[in-house]
């Protein structure tokens, strides 16, 4: 199965330490295809955004297993790369994703 640059990255993983992470040290988390492998996630990254990629670690979440009726399920693996950005580089997916968000109009308007 061939994989484009666009199949890799799914997403980012949206958390509290995903966010402090992102801020401090410059390290980005994110959701990736289970066949990818560290050097494509790095040329996808290098291709999609323009920033040079320092370092791609990768671990995989297990499924988790529950009850459904007497039976044993197991959920879906996940993937996840934590890249870390090279000096002089940023990528902070956080902020664009509210800068579109705009507050409501204030009630005095709405009053008069």
């Amino acid at each position: 199965m061939d994989l484009t640059i666009y199949d890799i990255i799914q997403g980012p993983v949206i958390s509290d330490k995903a966010y402090k992470l992102n801020k401090q040290y410059k390290k980005l988390f994110l959701n990736v295809h289970p066949e990818a492998n560290k050097s494509q996630v790095k040329q996808a990254l290098q291709k999609l955004f323009d920033v040079k990629v320092a370092d791609v670690n990768i671990q995989v979440r297990k499924g988790k297993n529950r009850m459904s009726r007497r039976k044993v399920i197991t959920g879906s693996d996940q993937k996840r790369a934590i890249i870390t950005l090279a000096e002089g580089y940023s990528l902070d997916l956080f902020d664009q994703a509210g800068a579109g968000i705009q507050s409501a109009p204030s009630t005095d308007a709405a009053k008069e």
